[in-house]
């Protein structure tokens, strides 16, 4: 028990402390975690032998997995994006498996093998790509849906290759008996794992697969949706959880007895229950479950690496890793051609898929288990997938440095002519912010020049009848020729913050008469907008907000004048304290660290509460009460 409790609190340690700093360098959990079994495996030498035995109770942290990544995938929307999911990320499998497989085969590798590699090194980092996509706001650019179109090919196809990896070891082919049986396992492992279908004859085995694959089925359709209902009446939280344990666990067992992949029968039971009411309350449960078991997988993979491997040939380990990368982002490039992926979305659909991911320690180590690979290859391997996920933050970094380039070059070659008929009122940015804007000053009479340095968007613009100008509206010469020494209002509507309070502080300086409205992320941004000369500044959430409010006072009783009165006086007096707050904002030091304005600003929320129940005390008598329901 001692030893048990100490391997434990060995690699909980480990992860602790390694995951949090790979994420805050940027390298993501999936490197923090093999980096820690790194230095408590090869490095340290704190776990040993008891590592192998670990893997193969981690490995069903994968099984957890592809259960959630069943569960959010619908059949209809799945339907949907049926022509990414076959034609780019198929192709993009495929022509990646068939080029490195060749490769592998140059090599001197037999065609078994060589295909078994080429199928580890077509994935891409699914956890390490979404992050950073995330993190740097890329999700819903085009390149952003076109990598998680390819990404979600990937993770379903991990299914039939898990499946399909032990027919590549030939000795592990079914084969028949003399009785005219099937054998799924050599003899001599026969009698070390239970099976409904070993020395069955052919009709039976598949008749047992199939009775196995429809009772899934069965029982996520009809069954699951009322024990789910019995045990919510039981009012215990902890059984919610055990049934969700109990149906991954169930169905992995029911999938190993017929001979087949206990990953592909939680796949299955994810999709079968993906339309289920229940589907958020068994992601709720597993999730933790998943985590801390693929942690510990990449913990025990980090672990189990031989470093001398590393050691005899690394010029050729990190040549191999680059000869892998390369093929990838060819194959990558040729595909963004071919679907009209193009501009910065190219080069990020390149450069974000271009590393082998994490799925390929998986198939590494089952087609280590299956006898697809031989121990000294698979530990070659593994090297490689590591090092090209190491060098994924670099590819981003290099993303980064080209996209601003493009920009640059964008706006100093190709900005566009603006019309020498110009408006009064100029609009910098066209987001949702600004859209909103432009279409109600237009349709009111007056004209506007419109600027947003994103092409798409202003060519989407354009394509609904409303004009604007590709340009940077922050480079003092787009904004001259769009006619700001003759406007009379500058509407500052971009989306970065920085960006904003150039732009303001620039117009302010050549035209200290002008009227500029500007957008505003937050109050410290009201601020520091207030500072650099702005007129009028709106906070983007506080109107909706404020209406947002003022329905809970409805529906809490209160009348809607009472309501109306109530976000009336809050508004006065939240903008009034604004600019008092203001005076004592200092753009070096900390909100919290200022004793003034935090001083302030409590003596004036005081003064908001005393002053809102005055004003619906003075309201009750005007009205009676009344409810109703707003939509806007």
């Amino acid at each position: 028990m001692d030893s048990i409790l100490f391997q434990a609190s060995i690699y909980l340690a480990a992860a602790v402390i390694a995951v949090p700093l790979a994420a805050r360098l940027g390298l993501g959990s999936v490197l923090g975690y093999l980096g820690a079994g790194i230095v408590i495996g090869p490095l340290l030498g704190l776990v040993g032998a008891e590592t192998k035995e670990l893997q193969h109770f981690a490995e069903f942290g994968i099984v957890m997995m592809l259960f959630l990544i069943g569960l959010e995938l619908e059949p209809r929307a799945l339907w949907d994006m049926r022509d990414r999911l076959i034609g780019l990320g198929g192709l993009q499998i495929g022509v990646t498996t068939l080029l490195i497989m060749g490769g592998a085969m140059i090599l001197g590798q037999p065609v078994n093998t060589a295909l078994a590699i080429g199928l580890i090194f077509s994935l891409s980092s699914t956890a390490i790509v979404l992050q950073t996509l995330s993190e740097k706001g890329l999700t819903q650019t085009g390149g952003g849906r076109n990598i998680f179109s390819v990404l979600l090919t990937q993770d379903i196809a991990v299914i039939p290759m898990l499946a399909f990896l032990p027919l590549l070891a030939l000795q592990f082919v079914p084969s028949l008996g003399l009785d005219g049986s099937i054998r799924m396992k050599p003899e001599e492992d026969a009698h070390h794992s239970m099976s409904l279908v070993d020395g069955l004859p052919g009709w039976g085995v598949t008749l047992v697969t199939i009775v196995a694959v429809g009772l899934v089925i069965l029982i996520g359709v009809y069954l699951v949706r009322p024990v789910f209902r019995y045990i919510h009446h039981a009012h215990l939280r902890e059984m919610y959880t055990a049934l969700a344990l109990l149906l991954v666990v169930g169905t992995a067992v029911l999938m190993s007895l017929v001979g087949l992949s206990p990953a592909l029968g939680a796949f299955l039971a994810g999709v079968v229950l993906a339309n289920s009411e229940f589907r958020h309350e068994l992601e709720s449960d597993l999730e933790p479950f998943k985590g801390l078991l693929l942690g510990l997988f990449f913990i025990t993979v980090g672990a189990s690496i031989d470093f001398a491997t590393f050691y005899k040939s690394p010029f050729s380990l990190i040549g191999l890793t680059l000869a892998v990368m390369v093929i990838k982002a060819a194959v990558l490039y040729g595909l963004s051609i071919i679907f009209h992926v193009e501009g910065r979305d190219r080069w990020l659909f390149t450069l974000g898929l271009a590393q082998a991911g994490e799925f390929g320690f998986v198939l590494i180590s089952f087609a280590l288990q299956t006898h697809v690979l031989q121990t000294q290859l698979a530990d070659k391997l593994l090297f490689v997938v590591a090092l090209s996920m190491l060098i994924t933050p670099l590819l981003f970094i290099a993303y980064d440095r080209f996209q601003h380039l493009m920009d640059a070059s964008k706006d100093t070659q190709n900005p566009d002519d603006i019309d020498k008929e110009q408006g009064h009122i100029l609009i910098a940015g066209i987001g949702r912010f600004g859209q909103v804007i432009n279409r109600l000053v237009q349709m009111a009479g007056f004209k506007t020049v419109v600027l947003d340095n994103d092409l798409q968007t202003i060519q989407l613009m354009r394509t609904f009848g409303f004009k604007g100008f590709f340009g940077d509206p922050t480079r003092p010469e787009t904004l001259h020729a769009a006619g700001l020494q003759h406007a009379k209002i500058l509407v500052v509507a971009l989306d970065d913050k920085d960006a904003t309070i150039k732009l303001v502080r620039y117009a302010r300086k050549e035209r200290p008469d002008l009227h500029i409205i500007a957008r505003a992320y937050d109050r410290v941004h009201v601020y520091a907008l207030y500072q650099a000369g702005a007129n009028d500044i709106v906070r983007e959430m506080f109107d909706s907000s404020l209406r947002a409010g003022r329905y809970a006072l409805e529906n809490m009783g209160l009348t809607e004048f009472e309501a109306a009165e109530a976000q009336k006086t809050f508004y006065k007096l939240d903008r009034a304290a604004l600019r008092e707050l203001a005076e004592l904002w200092d753009p070096s030091q900390l909100v919290q660290k200022n004793t003034a304005y935090i001083e302030k600003s409590r003596a004036l929320n005081k003064d908001f509460e005393t002053a809102i129940l005055e004003s619906l005390e003075a309201a009750r008598p005007l009205k009676e009460h009344t409810t109703t329901d707003n939509i806007e």
